[in-house]
């Protein structure tokens, strides 16, 4: 039987092959995220940058276990602030406060 790979699987590869656009995309994500709130889609990207950076160098970074970051970024997941804080580290990456556009 073949076995196909999943969209996680792609993504993650495609970022392996070009680390050039994770930047773009991070910056895109937490647009987004700013916007609709959707936790699920940050931590579910989340995941993919750690898988294409590998989930147990990045969870080794971050101070966790693997399982504990996997735990951490599924679907179920619900990190404490610190966490998310450590695994954007791990990747490289830090939180910047933006002043919001007066409305």
């Amino acid at each position: 039987m073949r076995q196909l790979r999943t969209l996680d699987q792609l993504e993650a590869e495609y970022f392996q092959q070009h680390p050039e656009e994770v930047d773009e995309y991070l910056s895109i994500l937490f647009e987004d995220y700013a916007q609709d709130g959707d936790t699920s889609a940050l931590l579910a990207s989340l995941r993919t940058i750690a898988r294409a950076k590998g989930i147990t160098a990045t969870a080794e970074t971050a101070g966790m276990s693997r399982k504990g970051l996997q735990k951490a970024l599924s679907t179920q997941g619900s990190p404490k602030f610190a966490s998310v804080n450590a695994i954007l580290h791990a990747l490289g990456y830090r939180l910047t406060p933006q002043k919001l556009s007066a409305q």
